[in-house]
């Protein structure tokens, strides 16, 4: 003879939900690797770095910030806090990836436009704009494509504040 046992339906759910997060947990843990344990794939580290830089989705374009020189017409080296500080709220960017659709919005830009900028162009963008991280050479932005002012032929031709 077996026994079934009754529960109400608001104990049972909570027993079922407690085992769904008892294995999600379980199944959350196996995906972390310790940092030890990591395998690099060495054909990337022979990549040139323009090939590794990320590449940018949609409508964004992927660009560098303009720092600026580092010594002034006079010859004075800037301290690396002033260049950086410089760099952060620069308006002057080079264009290192467009992404492939942009330029391509006809509501945005028109039918048959011409894109603002292409990759290798020095532009002009707001003074914060983007989402910035940092890889090896500096930092790097991702911006949208109509976030593009002017396009410029030398980045000191913008002088800085």
């Amino acid at each position: 003879m077996s026994r079934t046992l009754y529960l109400p339906d608001h104990v049972a759910q909570k027993i079922n939900t407690e085992r769904l997060a008892e294995k999600s947990a379980a199944s959350a843990e196996s995906v972390y690797v310790e940092p030890t344990d990591r395998v690099l794939d060495p054909s990337l580290l022979q990549k040139p770095l323009l090939d590794r830089l990320p590449q940018p989705t949609g409508w964004r374009i992927l660009v560098m910030p303009y720092k600026g020189k580092e010594k002034t017409d006079g010859g004075l080296f800037l301290p690396d806090e002033f260049v950086e500080r410089e760099a952060l709220a620069t308006v002057v960017a080079y264009v290192l990836r467009v992404g492939p659709e942009a330029y391509k919005a006809e509501s945005k830009f028109g039918p048959g436009a011409a894109p603002w900028c292409k990759q290798g162009d020095w532009i002009c963008i707001g003074r914060y704009t983007g989402s910035r991280f940092k890889i090896d050479g500096g930092e790097v932005r991702i911006i949208n494509d109509d976030e593009v002012i002017a396009t410029l032929l030398e980045p000191d031709d913008i002088k800085h504040v």
